[in-house]
């Protein structure tokens, strides 16, 4: 008896193929087999297939999926109370390449690419969109000198549609030829980055939380929780005496963080005001070794007394390797975008289940 083929399969039943076409790419982008496994696999369950033409499934006709990613990351970033970001670092033929997570408890979104420099992040945030925009928010990035805000205030053009205009723009005006530090340039570009997010509506007074890595520290931040008392857990203790320090601080804080979740499920003004005296007396008292660490935590508070719906931690997440996603899709983000869709997909299925 001769064997299902996928090329009778792709002439035949549509749902037949559409099923057989998201098996693999399930199996590859979130089971990730790689594809000598994956043809083995489908040969071994009687189908008829070569690696040619898994591969071809893997990097053919997926606008669909990198379309309806970039669609769930603006609608998280038109919606969201909160954000938290992290980014994680991968080699592929000698080339560093960063994948960037952004999400909340409702949305995930992954990005590869070749930067985590704070102009690629705010060109994430703007999901898709290629624009600059000069607004008010564009205006307030901080150590951008008043004489550069001065001549870009003075010239009309507040909209340009992608990179090129934009460089243009800074051409005309005489801003790329000085010679400053910091670089007005690249300030400038940080802004109308910026503004292109706030003029899509996207993070309208929304808090970003991550691990305080400098490219993140864009508008609203706040540290995360769980980053921020690694700075107390990476202490080297040598004495007896230090180590009955760290111990009790840590104990201290892991404590306040429990009942930092409990306000967060129940906000009251009252509770807050006696979280942040206890926040206080944990973090502003003398202990020595450690008082660098508390003195930085004490300007940093948790952003669930900044605003109950902030999320206090980040899940773990796992990035798709990198030299996956460049051997099979080049520059098209669609094994990240796949890995964004199943987390979305999971987390709103525990929504629908809570």
């Amino acid at each position: 008896m001769a064997r299902p083929s996928w090329r009778r399969c792709r002439t035949g039943s549509a749902t037949t193929c559409a099923e057989i076409k998201r098996f693999i790419l399930v199996q590859y982008h979130q089971g990730q087999t790689t594809v000598p496994r994956l043809v083995e696999l489908l040969q071994a369950i009687g189908l008829d297939i070569s690696k040619r033409q898994v591969v071809r499934i893997l990097t053919e006709a997926n606008e669909a999926f990198v379309t309806e990613a970039r669609d769930v990351l603006r609608a998280g970033l038109s919606h969201a109370g909160w954000i938290s970001v992290d980014d994680t670092g991968a080699r592929h033929q000698g080339r560093n390449g960063v994948c960037t997570q952004i999400g909340n408890d409702a949305f995930t979104f992954f990005a590869t690419t070749t930067s985590k420099n704070r102009a690629n992040f705010l060109g994430l945030l703007r999901a898709g969109h290629e624009d600059y925009v000069l607004n008010d928010q564009a205006m307030r990035r901080r150590n951008l000198a008043g004489t550069v805000i001065a001549t870009l205030r003075e010239h009309p053009a507040r909209h340009f549609a992608d990179a090129a205009a934009w460089t243009a723009h800074l051409e005309v005006l005489g801003i790329s030829g000085l010679t400053v530090t910091p670089d007005p340039v690249t300030i400038a570009t940080e802004g109308a980055l910026w503004g292109a997010v706030v003029a899509h509506g996207f993070l309208l007074g929304a808090v970003i939380v991550s691990d305080d890595a400098g490219q993140f520290n864009v508008g609203t931040h706040a540290l995360c929780w769980v980053h921020a008392e690694r700075l107390i857990h990476k202490l080297d203790a040598f004495t007896d005496h230090a180590r009955k320090a760290k111990e009790r601080i840590r104990a201290l804080v892991w404590w306040f963080y429990a009942d930092l979740k409990a306000y967060r499920d129940a906000p009251d003004p009252r509770r807050k005001a006696a979280l942040k005296a206890r926040f206080n007396r944990i973090f502003q008292q003398r202990t020595g070794f450690l008082q660098q660490q508390l003195g930085f935590l004490t300007r940093h508070p948790p952003p669930s007394l900044q605003d109950g719906q902030v999320g206090i931690h980040r899940s773990a997440v796992t990035a798709p390797p990198l030299s996956r996603f460049a051997r099979l899709a080049g520059d098209r983000p669609m094994a990240t975008g796949t890995m964004g869709l199943a987390s979305s997909a999971q987390k709103a299925s525990r929504s629908d289940l809570s």
